[in-house]
């Protein structure tokens, strides 16, 4: 595996934390507190500028699908999980109940949250349109309403830009 590089980035939802490497997008990281990088990793701008384009995009609402490389790392039902993120629409919203029946499971509400809850590249991989079956909101890992933000900016509700 060639050497990971990151960026920080000042965004709309406060400060993230790109990690990359050959295989692709690895992480976005919230920075809610000043996070030590991994002494192996480069800072490079230039190598996510592409994934710094998109989410530009996104934050500005002209951009509801992105196209990029992806390489999270989980195991095989988190990946899963993960795969069936990416196929709620943009706008929309599942409960987890919902996102259990699309991975094949129907009782496994719980392991569903938490695989969501572990989801390494959020925003991108958007685990922030998974609500509880009443409607409310649940946890995010950036917090609560950083994920109001995300649910009304694709609603058109919200210009982040």
């Amino acid at each position: 595996m060639k050497q990971a590089c990151y960026v920080d980035i000042d965004s709309p939802v406060g400060p993230l934390r790109l990690v990359a490497d050959d295989g692709g997008l690895r992480r976005i990281d919230f920075l809610k507190t000043k996070v030590k990088v991994d002494a192996s990793w480069r800072n490079d701008a230039a190598a996510l500028k592409e994934t710094l384009h998109q989410l530009r995009l996104y934050f500005a609402g002209e951009l509801e699908e992105f196209d990029l490389v992806l390489a999270p790392e989980g195991t095989s039902f988190q990946l899963g999980v993960w795969h069936q993120l990416c196929k709620i629409p943009y706008g929309e919203t599942i409960s987890y109940g919902e996102l259990a029946k699309r991975v094949g499971n129907p009782n496994a509400s719980r392991a569903v949250g938490l695989a969501n809850g572990s989801n390494p590249i959020p925003i991108i991989i958007p685990c922030h349109r998974v609500i509880g079956s009443n409607g409310k909101l649940t946890g995010y890992g950036g917090g609560l309403p950083i994920k109001e933000k995300l649910l009304a900016l694709e609603r058109r509700q919200l210009r982040l830009l």
